[in-house]
């Protein structure tokens, strides 16, 4: 099992940047590739960005492409979330979680960071 702890959130203007962390501990050696994702109030969690763990190919969400940038240190077991030009639609609850294999599901689930961008 993995246990995920997610810091760096905070309150930011908009157009500001914040950088998140996702700590991961336990049975790492498993993980095949580390997600966030984020929920804002009223709305259904959403996908953010993803990375493979060993080969560190990226996915993300339209919304995001060009403003926020996820990577890993496999050596920390850490992977984090660079977000720039930050948007008050970003303000949501930001979680990581991890896929344990190419047809696994996300699970682990982080208790999540909050992230509020003001206008």
């Amino acid at each position: 099992q993995v246990q995920l702890v997610e810091s760096g959130g905070g309150l930011v203007q908009a157009g500001g940047s914040l950088r998140l962390s996702c700590a991961a501990s336990g049975r790492t050696f498993s993980t095949y590739a580390m997600g966030w994702f984020r929920q804002a109030p009223g709305k259904e969690r959403e996908f953010v960005a993803s990375i493979q763990w060993s080969v560190g190919s990226t996915t993300y969400r339209d919304s995001v492409k060009g403003r926020f940038t996820i990577s890993r240190d496999n050596t920390k077991n850490t992977v984090y979330l660079q977000m720039n030009s930050l948007k008050p639609e970003d303000t949501a609850v930001y979680t990581c979680a991890n896929q344990r294999s190419v047809i696994g599901m996300w699970s682990n689930w982080g208790q999540g960071t909050q992230v509020t961008v003001s206008s």
